[in-house]
């Protein structure tokens, strides 16, 4: 997908604030630091889009960016940050919970996991959240640039079979170094939104 005038429209933390205009949102899910912002940046081809930073725990809204006014990529706050007050991290919690069980313009979930690690217990939970919520989902094994290309299959593999070892939802490497992933991403992300239908 050749991807023209992306650009960031709003951060939210209450209903009132999402965008009103419709369009299916393609939404990313992670811990902390997993790279959700540097895989938008990747996506679309801007070093700047998205903020990153290497202090986890930085977003703490949820961010909508509007891709050629044909669907968002929406940034969830990640998990697992332990320096968060309990407050805070409830707080946030709430507001996921809320966007991922009442936003009808869901159309993907992109789940995105540290390829150098096997799944972490909160990535269980949030992926098993996922899974009961029924929204359609692909898993993205990131930061594949940080191990051997050798190893990038096996390890794919071994996060499939801890996270879905029916082996029914995708499973792909990821990097936003190595940019050779990007091509079956977005022909995933096509294909969800070419067959979506809004609730």
């Amino acid at each position: 997908m050749l991807v023209k005038n992306p650009k960031f429209e709003i951060s939210a933390v209450k209903p009132s604030q999402y965008p009103k205009n419709n369009l299916p949102e393609i939404v990313l899910v992670g811990k902390s630091n997993v790279g959700k912002s540097s895989f938008i940046n990747t996506m679309v081809n801007r070093k700047n889009l998205a903020r990153t930073s290497s202090e986890p725990g930085k977003t703490r809204q949820i961010n909508f960016y509007n891709i050629d006014d044909s669907f968002y990529f929406v940034d969830l706050p990640g998990y697992g940050y332990s320096k968060m007050s309990k407050k805070e991290q409830e707080q946030v919690g709430n507001f996921i919970e809320y966007y991922l069980q009442h936003r009808s313009q869901i159309a993907l979930i992109i789940f995105l996991v540290d390829i150098r690690h096997l799944p972490s217990e909160n990535d269980k939970l949030m992926y098993n959240y996922i899974i009961r919520s029924g929204l359609p989902c692909v898993i993205l094994a990131n930061k594949a640039d940080k191990i051997a290309v050798t190893k990038v299959d096996n390890s794919v593999s071994e996060i499939q079979s801890t996270l879905n070892p029916l082996k029914d939802i995708p499973t792909l490497p990821f990097s936003s170094e190595r940019k050779v992933y990007m091509e079956d991403v977005w022909k995933l992300i096509e294909n969800f939104l070419s067959t979506f239908v809004r609730l």
